[in-house]
């Protein structure tokens, strides 16, 4: 599973699972992800790969606030 910056995932296991989060970073076998409201820009959580399922969809991260982060992740719960 390849998973890349700025791809929106959707956390399989844990507190937050269900949600979906934007990959910041990814690190061997974590990623730093984040949604803007629990977990802010700057400070990610780091969650193991094998509990993120991935979906086609990206978001350009360049300027991006954590309001513009829940205003466009806000869409993908609503489908949910």
């Amino acid at each position: 599973m390849e998973l890349t910056k700025g791809l929106v995932v959707r956390a399989l296991a844990g507190r937050d699972m269900g949600n979906f989060f934007v990959v910041l970073s990814v690190d061997g076998g974590y990623a730093l992800i984040a949604d803007g409201k629990r977990r802010k820009l700057a400070s990610p959580k780091r969650k193991n790969l094998r509990h993120l399922q991935r979906t086609d969809q990206f978001v350009e991260l360049d300027g991006v606030t954590d309001k513009k982060l829940r205003n466009v992740l806000k869409q993908y719960q609503a489908c949910d």
